[in-house]
């Protein structure tokens, strides 16, 4: 299953790129975020692997993110599993302007694991979307409140 996602941000963007790069920054704009463990490489660059922490409802969310292509400004590639399910994200950032970006993101469910996860993804596949582009807002929210001098 496949999905995007774009929103257009007043940020230039090498800003829009370096809040995105900084990890510090996930609980800004994802939903729920805990923490990020680097499990090993070197963080932000090509075949790093990281474990990401999630509270949701109450129960722990862990996911195991690898990086495949760290090319920002300009895109970012990778991998996440969790054990219900695999999926990859692409994000590109295009300059409209000098201050202006867009946001783009493409993601792919590669695997859904548990009668649970298989019946989401199959009855209500926008949730999937809906999230994606819920952080994308929220993204764009925590981006534009960051003013360059």
């Amino acid at each position: 299953m496949k999905f995007t996602g774009s929103i257009e941000i007043n940020q230039p963007l090498q800003v829009v790129a370096d809040l995105f790069a900084d990890p510090d920054n996930l609980s800004k704009y994802q939903d729920g975020f805990v923490k990020r463990d680097l499990v090993s490489g070197t963080a932000g660059e090509d075949g790093a692997v990281s474990k990401l922490y999630y509270m949701n409802r109450g129960r722990e969310m862990e996911l195991t993110e690898t990086i495949m292509a760290n090319r920002l400004p300009n895109s970012f590639e990778a991998h996440y599993h969790h054990k219900h399910m695999d999926n990859t994200l692409k994000t590109t950032f295009t300059a409209l302007s000098e201050s202006r970006t867009r946001y783009e993101t493409e993601g792919e469910y590669l695997a859904f694991r548990g009668l649970v996860a298989r019946l989401m993804a199959r009855l209500f596949p926008g949730v999937f979307k809906k999230q994606a582009q819920r952080w994308l807002d929220n993204f764009k929210t925590f981006a534009e409140g960051n003013h360059v001098d």
